[in-house]
């Protein structure tokens, strides 16, 4: 008898082609929806993450604004950072925006900042030929560079620009390393960078003191406690005055960041759940508007002995199959236009099977809630009204 019911809710379906299909596509666009919009959210929120974490997420940022007796760090507050037992090495980082000139050519505008070896070591594939900075040079205070891709186009378009010579402020620099082109858009790009030892710069800028470091993590798993230890040492620094600093831990953004998107995709999966609910809705009216049509042919199936859990599962099982095929639909749907989208966007495209899981069983759902009261009514009728229509 069950495996009757399936026949004949799937013989009902087929015969009102069009009618089944706009029953189905509220719950076609709802599925699509969910799909698409969880996909490529998650995509974009990869992508990002990816980024974020390739800044570092061993690496705690120290950025000193100072008091009016001491502006910033010195050499003795850098080892006391550098002598606390999580901490792998430290990169002060100086900066100022000068010219660059080589023979005839001349940039303006660029970026150059003094780091140390440390800031390459924590930098995996920075440098794309030549060699990066190392503590012989920061001992000497020498005067090489290590430049941006799009520098080398500007300054030596066409010829090889190691062991070649650059100007910035009057002061002569050897080319010893080329940065690898950065797809980072801004001020973290390094394309037309022109990094140098900090010692050097500090020299050459005027500056005695630094005011911004990168203290590298050991284990980022107590990352909170060498914060903790890193603020105590630079509050004896600047005598626990207030605002003399701010430490910023680059792996609490990243958690930041991954708790607004999880809160972004709910909430635009919460959206699109309308859809079904909508769709739900245009199921249980086509469900009724059957059950009146379908009233004699109730009338005679129960005159011949059908129960009324039987006609009442009769009509659940057609109510399902109408979700669960408008669900499959706005699966393929939703996976073509995330993957269309996420192609445009330039974004990560995977589909995680969590998301397939509650698109269709949340249209399976739709369809035993809102096909359930038809069903019930149609169960209910009473064999003598339903057969005063013949």
């Amino acid at each position: 008898m069950f495996f009757e019911s399936i026949r004949m809710s799937w013989e009902n379906i087929i015969s009102n082609k069009l009618r089944s299909f706009l029953t189905m596509l509220g719950i076609v666009i709802g599925v699509a929806a969910i799909i698409a919009l969880i996909t490529i959210v998650q995509g974009a929120t990869s992508s990002i993450t990816d980024q974020v974490t390739s800044l570092g997420v061993n690496k705690v940022t120290i950025n000193v604004s100072g008091t009016a007796v001491k502006q910033g760090l010195n050499d003795e507050n850098v080892r006391s950072l550098l002598s606390l037992e999580n901490i792998s090495g430290v990169s002060p980082t100086v900066a100022k925006k000068m010219g660059v000139s080589s023979g005839s050519a001349v940039v303006e505008d660029v970026t150059v900042q003094g780091n140390n070896e440390e800031y390459f070591r924590n930098n995996e594939d920075l440098l794309l030929s030549g060699r990066e900075i190392n503590t012989l040079d920061l001992e000497n205070r020498s005067q090489v560079a290590v430049i941006g891709s799009d520098l080398v186009d500007e300054l030596f378009y066409g010829t090889n620009p190691m062991g070649k010579e650059i100007l910035l402020e009057g002061i002569t620099y050897s080319v010893i390393g080329i940065l690898a082109p950065s797809s980072v858009f801004g001020s973290s790009s390094t394309n037309s960078t022109v990094i140098i030892p900090y010692t050097t710069a500090m020299r050459s800028m005027g500056i005695s003191e630094i005011r911004s470091l990168d203290a590298f993590l050991i284990d980022t798993t107590t990352a909170d406690a060498t914060v903790i230890e890193i603020e105590s040492v630079l509050d004896a620094a600047f005598n626990y005055k207030e605002n003399a600093f701010v430490v910023f831990n680059m792996g609490d953004m990243i958690s930041s960041f991954e708790t607004i998107t999880t809160m972004m995709t709910l909430l635009l999966a919460g959206i699109a759940a309308i859809s079904l609910v909508v769709g739900g809705i245009g199921i249980m009216n086509m469900m009724l508007v059957s059950v009146t049509e379908r009233r004699t042919e109730i009338g005679l199936r129960k005159a011949l002995g059908a129960t009324p859990g039987t006609i009442q599962a009769q009509f659940i099982i057609e109510s399902i199959f109408l979700s669960l095929i408008g669900g499959a639909t706005g699966l393929l749907v939703g996976v073509l236009i995330a993957l269309l989208t996420s192609n445009f966007i330039g974004t990560e495209f995977s589909i995680a099977p969590s998301t397939v899981y509650i698109a269709i069983g949340f249209s399976a759902a739709v369809g035993i809630l809102f096909g359930f009261m038809p069903a019930r009514k149609a169960s209910r009728l009473n064999p003598i009204d339903a057969l005063r229509s013949l």
